[in-house]
Order: structure tokens, then C-alpha cells, then sequence
């Protein structure tokens, strides 16, 4: 089967021609060529590549950049800003580049918390109408996300990371999944799949991590694995866990079937995107 990672983040050294705004968590760089080895020592195919907002916010280039070097590992997610007046032009413009699967909004910065917010709709009808799916950071705003994709059924929205808090450092929060209910009531939306990523962060267990195995089949009963995709959200989660143990454990555990497993890792997520990565 092919492996692929739902999300991961790469960006080059702070420097002035591209300077960051602010820090995410992990070493000073993780270049694509970081990136490409990271996958290869653990047989992780390809990835979905998202511009990291924290250091660019809406700026690409580097992202462009990474895919430009490693032809068919990575697919491509861009940030976009829902307040400004263009983004249907912007999302419009975005769309045929080579690569593109998908656009971001970072509902997690307060980008408003009304499903009738014009903005927000904006960007979905927009990315629904160029056949793109609309990932949502959405950490404390999972009560937005029915009601936007009640107005726009015809674009596919992608919760990230379980739409959960997930610690930039150990420990877990005490309870990681106390807002699951929130997220399982999102599956009656047939337009809304799920990132299971970065959800080794949340455990309170040493590797493999099987205290989160009862709380994730609660999401692949709800969702169905034909609308969860697995990653590991590489390089927020760098504090926390390795690279290979946001991998392994999906790959150890006996509670996945080898079809179930096949449909996480890859699988699916190739039918959400609509990519597949031309590996030569």
C-alpha cells in the first residue's frame, strides 16, 4: 500500500528575503530535503505539504519551492485569509498550479465564529466551485464547522487534527478528548472528513500509544475510514513524539484490519485530494 502523510509542514532558516512571523515549534529549519529523508527512513511515500501559517501566513513560495525539488512526493494545501475581499480570486488562481489539492482557513486565529460569516462562505463556495477541498484548523471552534458545511454541501471540508487541543510539549492535556462528542457530531455532514493527525501527541501512555485506540474508533465508526486520514502534523509535533512513532503506531496496532489500514494511510486521502503521487 502507499503511505501518505495527511500533513506536514516544512520551511527554510528565518532570513530577511523571507522572514517568518512568528516561531512554530521545532529546529531551526526542516527543508524539504529534511522532510523527504524523515519519510524515507520510516517508508512514508509522499505527503501532503501545508504552507506553514505561522511562519508565512498566506505566502507559498517556499511550499512551491519543495514541491518544485521533489517531483511527485508532495501535494500542496495554502493558507488563505477569509477577510480579505480576493480570496475567491486568490483561491481561483490557485487552483490549476501544478500540485494543488486544497486550500486552509485557520479557524483556531479567530477567523470569525458565524456559519453565515461572509467571509468564510466566500472561501468555501469559492474552493467548492475550482473542485477544491477547504482544510479547517479548528481547535475550539468545532460548533462553526456544522453549520458551514450545512450552507455549502457541495465543498468537501477536511477537520485538522481531530479538531482537538493538541500540546506543542508534553504532557497531554489531562483530558485530550473531552470535545470528541463535538467532532463525532460533525460525521452526519457527509461533506466533512477528518485528519486523524498529530494524535500522538494526546496520549498519556509511553509508545506505542494504545490508550488511543478506544477513543479513535469512536471516530472511525462515526466517519467511516472512507473519511479519515491518517498524519502526523510533522513538524509541530517534534517536541513530543519522533517523526517514526507518529508512524509506527498505525502500522503495530492489531486494531486496524489491513483494508482499514490501507484506507487511513493513503487511501482515502488520495479520494478526498483527488492525488495520487507519481513516485517514478
Amino acid at each position: 500500500m502507499l503511505t501518505i502523510d495527511a500533513q506536514v509542514h516544512t520551511y527554510e532558516r528565518d532570513r530577511p528575503e523571507r522572514p517568518w512571523i512568528n516561531v512554530l515549534a521545532g529546529p531551526p529549519e526542516v527543508t524539504g530535503d529534511d522532510m523527504v529523508a524523515a519519510m524515507d527512513a520510516v517508508g512514508v511515500d509522499a505527503a501532503i505539504l501545508v504552507s506553514p501559517w505561522t511562519m508565512y501566513r498566506y505566502d507559498e513560495s517556499y511550499a512551491l519551492e519543495v514541491y518544485a525539488a521533489h517531483p511527485g512526493r508532495f501535494a500542496l494545501v495554502k493558507p488563505v485569509d477569509p477577510t480579505d475581499p480576493g480570496v475567491a480570486e486568490t483561491i481561483a488562481a490557485w487552483a490549476p498550479i501544478d500540485g494543488t489539492v486544497a486550500v486552509r482557513i485557520m479557524l483556531s486565529q479567530g477567523n470569525a465564529n458565524d456559519p453565515e460569516d461572509p467571509g468564510l462562505n466566500r472561501v468555501l463556495n469559492a474552493a467548492g466551485r475550482n473542485g477544491l477541498p477547504v482544510n479547517l484548523s479548528c481547535k475550539g471552534s468545532l460548533g462553526l464547522v456544522g453549520g458551514l458545511a450545512a450552507r455549502n454541501p457541495g465543498t468537501r471540508l477536511v477537520v485538522d487534527h481531530l479538531g482537538l487541543e493538541q500540546p506543542r510539549t508534553p504532557p497531554a492535556p489531562p483530558a485530550p478528548f473531552a470535545n470528541l462528542p463535538k467532532l463525532l457530531d460533525l460525521a452526519k455532514h457527509e461533506n466533512v472528513a477528518v485528519k486523524v493527525s498529530g494524535s500522538c501527541t494526546m496520549s498519556h501512555e509511553p509508545f506505542p500509544y494504545n490508550d488511543l485506540w478506544d477513543p479513535l474508533a469512536r471516530v472511525f465508526d462515526a466517519f467511516g475510514f472512507d473519511r479519515c486520514m491518517w498524519g502526523t502534523d510533522w513538524t509541530r509535533a517534534i517536541n513530543v513524539v519522533t517523526y517514526a512513532q507518529g508512524v509506527e503506531p498505525f502500522r503495530l496496532t492489531d486494531r486496524l484490519s489491513d483494508s482499514e489500514r490501507a484506507d487511513l494511510m493513503g487511501g482515502t486521502l488520495q479520494q478526498v485530494y483527488g492525488w495520487s503521487p507519481s513516485l517514478g
